[in-house]
C-alpha cells in the first residue's frame, strides 16, 4: 500500500467566477487559508492556492484553466467532525456523512460555482 504520509503529488484546480464569494465559502465556511494569490494586473482574474492542514488545491478565474462544475475528494481523519464544524459555520450540506462508496464515509458540499467537494474518511 502507498505511503499516505508523502507529499501530495497532484494539486487539483477548481474554476470560480466570483472570487469574493469563493473566499467567503472556502475561508469563512470551510476553514481553508489562502496561501497566495496571483494576478497579472490588479483587476485581472485570480489564481490562488488554498490549504487546510495537508489539503491543498487551487481556485482559478482563468476560463482556459478548467470548467466550472468540477469534483474533488478531500480525505480527512474524521468526516463527522468536519460535518459538525461546517454546519456550525452555516455551510449547506448536500449529503450528510454516509458510506456511499465502499470503504469510505463521505459528505458532499458544493461551492458557489457548482464545484462539488466530497469530504471523505477511509473506514
Amino acid at each position: 500500500m502507498a505511503d499516505l504520509a508523502v507529499e501530495q503529488g497532484v494539486v487539483p484546480a477548481l474554476r470560480i467566477t466570483d472570487y469574493e464569494a469563493s473566499k467567503r465559502f472556502y475561508v469563512d465556511g470551510l476553514g481553508f487559508a489562502i496561501d497566495w494569490e496571483h494576478r497579472f494586473e490588479p483587476h485581472f482574474p485570480v489564481f490562488a492556492q488554498l490549504s487546510r492542514g495537508s489539503l491543498v488545491f487551487y481556485i482559478t478565474q482563468h476560463a482556459g484553466d478548467c470548467q466550472r462544475g468540477g469534483l474533488i475528494h478531500l480525505f480527512v481523519p474524521d468526516v463527522d467532525a468536519w460535518h459538525g464544524e461546517l454546519r456550525s459555520r452555516g455551510v449547506a450540506i448536500l449529503q450528510a456523512p454516509e458510506e456511499s462508496i465502499p470503504g469510505l464515509r463521505d459528505m458532499t458540499v458544493r461551492d458557489p460555482d457548482g464545484n462539488t467537494l466530497r469530504i471523505c474518511q477511509r473506514v
